[in-house]
């Protein structure tokens, strides 16, 4: 017998018993369930199969990064902001460490080699994580080949960062003013390798996956974003990109050496379906993966020419003993894998420790937008739009 108590005694709720109508009903997914792709909590208002309304239930992963900031020297802070979007820790680094370098006013005394060389690690995992991206999509909606696929080739990229750092997701290798360390003697080559293995395997994928007409059925007309809803939102990355705004922090802010790189933004076309629609997200994290491959092989051919290994090179000769920035307030924001993650810093002028750091997050700003794109579909859309959403908990939750 249904006890209207029961609803009280779970997990908190948005909506109570006297909110639905007759035919509703309260459906939770998660927060362990594999289309959340991590500790996160749907409520759900269903009638029969339609959804009704959205409401995503954070907080099972919070790791209090920002307190964690605000009580560490800024470069103490590194291995937090690892954690944060983990299955792209190298570009977070790069964004902080910008940020940092920015405030203290040593950004233009970096040994291009140095930059080259974070450009080369932040592509190689954006192409990790699109391929994580890519692979859980395809299985949350019914293909289980292309997981392990990119599972596959993703852990080639894993065992080149590796290689440079020591670790294998958590990397801690970009430092403020320089890094860990330089590139290993021959990784230059496995990396070109890497980059002639891989291109026609992005081929084999776009033409088995994106192209097949399940996926299609499955993915285009559905979750339609249209690009002033978009905006209104503050969504960002593929997500905005996928509306069809060529907006791209790597090129509307030049940082680090993508000015001196040749790639292209792609947008969304509505090839298939509805500008907008998940289709078009996901096809932009595809093509977004063959220009990182173009990136990278351009940061290789500096990286073995104009910016050569030699043996006077120091990665840390320009890495400061003490960070102290002057008292200012700066904020700096960066093109992760997932959209714009920033940082925003309060410095005290007095001390190495900021007095406040604020993160933000592109998952935890594009899984506002849940709702707005569920409401009205059938339950297996809403997954279908959450995968295409491609969030991180680590970075919703921070």
């Amino acid at each position: 017998m249904f006890d209207n108590q029961n609803l009280q005694q779970s997990e908190p709720q948005k909506f109570k018993s006297e909110d639905l109508k007759s035919e509703e009903m309260i459906v939770n997914i998660g927060p362990q369930h594999p289309s959340t792709h991590g500790v996160l909590r749907l409520e759900v208002i269903t009638s029969g199969e339609e959804i009704v309304d959205v409401v995503p239930h954070l907080g099972y992963l919070h790791r209090c990064f920002e307190k964690h900031a605000e009580s560490l020297p800024y470069n103490q802070t590194l291995p937090f902001v690892d954690r944060m979007d983990y299955l792209a820790a190298m570009n977070s680094e790069h964004a902080f460490v910008m940020g940092v370098e920015r405030m203290l006013g040593i950004e233009n005394t970096i040994d291009k080699r140095i930059e080259y060389i974070r450009v080369l690690v932040a592509e190689l995992n954006r192409l990790a994580s699109h391929f994580i991206a890519l692979g859980t999509y395809a299985m949350d909606i019914g293909a289980i080949t292309p997981f392990p696929w990119m599972l596959r080739d993703r852990e080639h990229i894993l065992r080149l960062l590796e290689w440079a750092s020591g670790a294998r997701m958590l990397y801690n290798y970009i430092w403020v003013g320089g890094l860990f360390y330089d590139l290993p003697v021959g990784f230059e080559e496995r990396c070109l390798e890497f980059c002639q293995y891989i291109k026609p395997k992005l081929k084999e994928f776009d033409e088995v996956v994106l192209q097949n007409k399940i996926f299609v059925d499955r993915t285009a007309n559905v979750g339609i974003l249209p690009a002033d809803l978009a905006i209104n939102y503050g969504i960002t990355g593929p997500m905005l990109r996928g509306s069809g705004l060529k907006f791209d922090l790597r090129k509307v802010d030049a940082y680090s050496v993508y000015p001196e790189i040749d790639f292209e933004v792609p947008v969304g076309k509505g090839e298939m379906g509805t500008l907008g629609d998940c289709w078009d997200r996901t096809s932009v994290r595809m093509l977004e993966c063959y220009e990182s491959v173009k990136i990278i092989e351009q940061c290789l051919t500096k990286l073995t020419g104009d910016h050569k290994r030699t043996r006077d090179f120091d990665p840390r000769a320009t890495v400061p003993k003490k960070i102290r920035p002057k008292a200012q307030d700066f904020y700096v924001r960066a093109e992760n894998p997932k959209g714009e993650t920033g940082f925003f810093f309060r410095a005290d002028g007095r001390s190495d420790i900021p007095f406040r750091c604020k993160a933000r997050g592109a998952s935890f700003v594009n899984l506002s937008i849940l709702g707005e794109l569920s409401k009205g579909g059938l339950i297996a859309d809403m997954v279908a739009v959450l995968g295409s959403i491609d969030i991180v908990l680590g970075e919703v939750d921070r």
